[in-house]
């Protein structure tokens, strides 16, 4: 539930989605699920030459089996508050 929070924070900023088969996709996060899936809206690809087909696509449904990395903004992560909660997850998941 920690990166569902994070990137539920995340919407509405512009993200760069690395999937596996090695398509990037850069766009603006819309939505995201507890299962990671992710909806970006204005998209466009970081290399049109290899994948001209994703040229007249504005909008993706990601699924989020498919991700290997997701590129967030510098500016908008706080990574001391991401590895605190990290922590306490952790903490809370060992008394169990």
């Amino acid at each position: 539930m920690l990166f569902y929070s994070f990137f539920k924070s995340l919407v509405g900023k512009d993200v760069v989605v690395e999937l596996k088969n090695d398509l990037s996709v850069c766009g603006t996060l819309h939505s995201v699920d507890q299962f990671l899936n992710i909806k970006l809206t204005e998209i466009s690809v970081t290399d049109p030459d290899k994948y001209p087909h994703m040229l007249s696509v504005k909008n993706c449904f990601i699924r989020g089996s498919v991700v290997r990395y997701v590129q967030l903004p510098a500016d908008e992560c706080d990574t001391q508050l991401l590895q605190d909660a990290a922590r306490k997850e952790a903490v809370q998941n060992k008394k169990r």
